[in-house]
């Protein structure tokens, strides 16, 4: 399933990934992946219990078990019959599966936040325990201070687990994750350093947990943002829990997965910040069950598409001056059909898109539609200019079919977008510009940014007309001589073992 690496050692997370590849046989991935990740948290709870465990004894004060002193630093109580070392010491008997699956029951009935949300299919007969015991064993004798701490190191492998995943699961792969470079690209342009964040379609979490990072990363304190999400999919709601839990981050994600649409579970909230990516397109919402919902202030959304149904769900939970990043498919910008023309014309008139950024292709592994990010902002003069970043050029391939956004490319885009921000703009052709109303008016409101941003010029041609024409046919002449040896060659062969044409 990965390739493992020959120049260098392995990281601790491809490690634990090419060591629990083996455990697969015939368990779907999508099954599959719930046995990997469910037991990285029961790892990372273990071991954060533990740290705070081996704290109290040190104190000599007799409180290390003492629930209170746990909860009240938001560390999971583990049992003494949940605890890592007894997982450890069943590594190697047949039991090992149904150990875990016990430890995970009882984990669950101790802390009311996990209710529901961990894996318990480890004793399935299927799963091989002498290849489970191999990689509990991996787990076991790995050194964390080596790795960095804990949070980090669990983190950064949940989180490569998950892309390992969605590059295996390849179409329904977007039902829980969102490119890493895509992600660092809304978080890098929304900078979300304080405040209210929320995730309509939170997935297993990725927004939240970019938006962490780049807390931390600027020197902030990640107790200034409170996270709130929605997820309809049970198994990636229960994903996007465990992977907070594992980054640290608090979040409010509803008491189960539920319909954004149809049971809003943060009805009467307001956010600072919104980033999305929803389902492409989605066609079987529900639209024609919401006709006279009050958050279509901008237009009835066609049955057939919830682009403007995610969008203006998100306009509606915004607070006075909140922004939106959000994912879409390039459709939401031209399409002029079912009602998404007068749509879009609405937000455009209200001053709300701030910018476009057009997407390189080959970003995503669950989609090849090409893609686009919509930035929408309240509290912006109606009359204010809107960004147009062109970045379909953009982009380094890291392997045939995957592109990634390198993290320079990421700072060009968000810092244009500072600088459209601070009036220092400089615009750059076939890349970014700044229109006005008017000017997207004349365009008729279709919001593709190679009509804002022009194209490239062309380098000068000296050649004269007539020698272009000579050289290139001769070279034409030539690929066709070439053409008809190979062919002449083919024939051959097929000839000599019987199939002539």
């Amino acid at each position: 399933m990965a390739k493992k690496a020959s120049t260098k050692a392995l990281g601790f997370e491809e490690q634990i990934w090419d060591a629990a590849c083996k455990l697969r046989g015939n368990i779907d991935a999508s099954e599959y992946k719930n046995v990997v990740l469910g037991l990285i948290f029961l790892k990372y709870i273990s071991d954060n219990f533990k740290a705070k465990y081996a704290e109290l004894v040190a104190e000599g004060e007799g409180f290390e078990e003492d629930r209170d002193e746990y909860t009240s630093e938001n560390i999971f109580w583990v049992p003494k019959e949940a605890r890592w070392e007894n997982v450890a010491a069943a590594a190697h008997t047949p039991e090992v599966g149904k150990v875990i699956d016990e430890s995970m029951r009882l984990i669950e009935q101790e802390n009311k936040r996990l209710k529901g949300v961990l894996p318990k299919n480890f004793a399935r007969p299927e799963l091989d325990k002498r290849r489970l015991g191999e990689v509990v064993d991996l787990f076991t004798n790995v050194k964390m201070a080596e790795n960095g701490d804990t949070h980090d190191l669990l983190g950064r492998t949940y989180e490569y687990c998950l892309s390992q995943f969605a590059s295996q699961e390849g179409k329904n792969a977007g039902e829980f994750y969102t490119p890493k470079c895509v992600v660092k690209t809304l978080v890098n342009v929304l900078e979300p350093f304080k405040g209210r964040v929320y995730d309509p379609a939170c997935g297993s979490g990725g927004m939240f947990v970019q938006s962490a990072e780049f807390v931390r990363n600027h020197q902030g304190n990640i107790n200034n943002i409170s996270v709130y999400g929605q997820e309809s999919n049970p198994t990636t709601w229960k994903m996007a829990t465990m992977n907070l839990a594992i980054r640290g981050i608090d979040a409010d994600l509803g008491p189960k997965n539920d319909d954004t649409f149809f049971n809003d579970l943060h009805r009467t909230e307001r956010f600072d910040y919104i980033l999305a990516n929803p389902p492409f397109n989605l066609s079987d919402w529900g639209g024609d069950k919401l006709k006279d919902d009050p958050r279509w202030e901008y237009g009835v959304p066609p049955e057939g598409n919830a682009n403007f149904a995610w969008m203006q769900h998100m306009i509606h939970h915004l607070s006075q001056s909140g922004r939106i990043g959000l994912v879409l498919a390039n459709g939401s910008l031209s399409s002029q059909t079912n009602n998404e023309g007068e749509i879009r014309k609405n937000i455009v008139n209200a001053g709300l898109v701030e910018g476009i950024v057009a997407m390189p292709t080959q970003l995503f592994f669950s989609t090849q539609i090409p893609v686009c990010l919509w930035f929408l902002r309240k509290g912006r003069a109606t009359d204010s200019k809107t960004l147009f970043v062109d970045a379909r050029n953009m982009g380094t391939m890291i392997s045939r079919s995957q592109r990634t956004l390198t993290d320079d490319d990421i700072k060009k885009i968000a810092g244009t977008f500072d600088a459209f921000r601070d009036g220092t703009l400089d615009e750059e052709k076939a890349f970014c510009a700044a229109a006005s109303m008017e000017e997207i008016a004349e365009q008729d409101y279709i919001l593709t940014p190679g009509r804002y941003v022009g194209i490239a010029e062309q380098e000068e041609d000296d050649e004269p007309f007539d020698e272009k024409m000579k050289r290139l046919t001769s070279e034409l002449t030539k690929c066709f001589e070439e053409s008809n040896r190979l062919q002449a060659e083919i024939k051959k062969n097929l000839e000599a073992i019987g199939y002539g044409m």
